[in-house]
C-alpha cells in the first residue's frame, strides 16, 4: 500500500485490535473540546435525517443524534461498530451500518451530512467519488460539515486542508455547494457548507 492509495478495512482493523479506542475519542479533553465546535457550528438546531461517515465508536454520534430526527451513521470497522453498539444502544434514532464509503453508500437524500476526521484516509480518486456522491445525496438547503485534523500524518493519503480545499473547489457560483462556515483551530479545521438550491417547501 502507497500513501497516495485509500487506507483499506484492514488499516483499521489493526488499529482497533490495539485498542478499544485508539484516538481516546471517549476519553480527550480535545475531542471533546472538538465535539463541541463541532455541534456549534451545525447551521440548524434540530435535522430530520442525517448521515455520519466514520462513525468509530460513537461517541460524535451519541451527540448528534440529539440533534436528529434519524442518523444513520457507519464505518468499516466491526470493532469499532460493536463498541458503538453498545455506547448508542439506549439511541434508538440511530442506525449503525458497516459500509466502505465511498464504494458503499446509502440510498435516499439526508439533510446532514457529517464527514468528521474521515477524508484524509482517501485516495484523491476516492475523495473525488465520495464528493460526488454526497453532493447528490444531500437535498436542497441540506447542510454538509466537515471536520478534519489538519497536520499530516505519515501514512495517511491526504490531510485535512487538502480535504476542505476540493469541497471549497465545489461551492460558488454555479457550483452544487454554498460555502457557510469556517473555523481554524490550533490542529484541526471546521467547514460548513450548504446545497445549493431553495429547500423543499
Amino acid at each position: 500500500m502507497s500513501a497516495s492509495e485509500t487506507l483499506p478495512p484492514g488499516y483499521f482493523d489493526g488499529v482497533y485490535a490495539a485498542s478499544a479506542d485508539p484516538w481516546q475519542f471517549a476519553t480527550s479533553d480535545y475531542e471533546r473540546a472538538k465535539y463541541a465546535a463541532t455541534l456549534a457550528a451545525l447551521p440548524r438546531p434540530h435535522f430530520e435525517s442525517a448521515f455520519e461517515i466514520g462513525c468509530s465508536i460513537g461517541v460524535l454520534t451519541g451527540l448528534l443524534a440529539q440533534r436528529c430526527s434519524d442518523l444513520l451513521a457507519v464505518d468499516v470497522s466491526d470493532a469499532a461498530l460493536q463498541t458503538a453498539r453498545q455506547y448508542l444502544h439506549a439511541q434508538s434514532n440511530v442506525r449503525l451500518q458497516k459500509m466502505v464509503v465511498p464504494h458503499d453508500f446509502p440510498a435516499g437524500d439526508f439533510d446532514l451530512v457529517m464527514l468528521s476526521e474521515v477524508g484524509y484516509y482517501w485516495s484523491r480518486t476516492d475523495l473525488a467519488l465520495a464528493a460526488q456522491r454526497i453532493t447528490l445525496a444531500l437535498r436542497p438547503g441540506a447542510a454538509l460539515v466537515l471536520v478534519h485534523w489538519t497536520p499530516p500524518v505519515h501514512d495517511y493519503p491526504l490531510t485535512g486542508d487538502a480535504v476542505h480545499e476540493y469541497f471549497m473547489g465545489l461551492s460558488g457560483d454555479q457550483q452544487p455547494l454554498r460555502h457557510l462556515d469556517a473555523s481554524r483551530h490550533a490542529s484541526y479545521r471546521i467547514d460548513v457548507f450548504e446545497k445549493a438550491g431553495p429547500p423543499p417547501a
